[in-house]
């Protein structure tokens, strides 16, 4: 049977006419049914926000809402599990400061209990890359930790530097590499009295060449450890028992 043509015409604008609506008709969103977290899931999610947000804009930028917005919660949830901002922010630089420094702890440690010791310009080196592969590894952790800590500024806290502080967690640090500098003076016929004073140069100097590198990224972290011990080792290599400035007045 043949279909007469005004018939088969009318077929084809009506084909055309549903071509172009499709064509501009936008798509429906897929339902997604939402999957309710446990309470500790949520926990992790909103640290794992709040460590992007405060290593991208500071401590300051961010609020309770832009927090809740993103980990797509209302603020009471946010305030629920952590009292507030500043308590989300505490975990979080607990956390990368805790990571941070048990990697660099054991990279001091006593080499999986071996008989021989470890030589000291090994362990400094070994150090040294424990701090750049934290940085190379987690770059918004260490964005956050090298950032002023508003939670833990204290103004009668006198000269000591404020546990939770990235200044706290050097000193720590330093402190863990005192008895390797002292046995380094002794064996140089050094005043082991200013081993402290050293290993606060030595961590700082490896501290703040990181802050240089995470935004560079050049040369490769194992090249610039390299040169950082290079630095430090001969330099230790050369000490004068009395150090006195060029110029000086008697």
């Amino acid at each position: 049977m043949t279909t007469p043509p005004d018939a088969a015409a009318t077929a084809a604008d009506n084909v055309t006419d549903i071509t172009e609506l499709t064509r501009r008709e936008p798509r429906r969103p897929v339902t997604r049914e939402r999957v309710r977290m446990s309470g500790q899931e949520r926990r992790e999610q909103l640290l794992d926000v709040g460590r992007r947000l405060f290593a991208e804009k500071g401590f300051e930028a961010v609020s309770v809402e832009e927090i809740a917005a993103k980990a797509g919660v209302s603020k009471p949830v946010v305030y629920e599990h952590f009292g507030g901002k500043e308590g989300l922010y505490a975990v979080v630089v607990d956390r990368e400061m805790s990571y941070l420094l048990v990697s660099i702890t054991d990279a001091l440690g006593d080499d999986d209990g071996r008989a021989e010791p470890v030589d000291a310009r090994t362990l400094l080196e070994r150090a040294g890359m424990a701090l750049f592969d934290y940085i190379d590894r987690y770059p918004d952790g260490f964005r956050i930790l090298v950032r002023d800590t508003p939670v833990s500024r204290d103004a009668d806290s006198g000269p000591e530097p404020i546990r939770g502080t990235f200044a706290g967690l050097l000193v720590d640090v330093a402190a863990r590499v005192d008895d390797l500098l002292a046995t380094q003076f002794k064996a140089h016929k050094l005043n082991p009295k200013w081993a402290p004073l050293y290993s606060q140069m030595l961590v700082g100097m490896v501290a703040q060449t990181g802050q240089w590198w995470l935004d560079v990224r050049k040369p490769k972290k194992e090249e610039v450890v390299a040169h950082l011990v290079n630095l430090a080792w001969n330099g230790l290599q050369n000490l004068e028992p009395k150090p006195r400035p060029v110029r000086h007045t008697p």
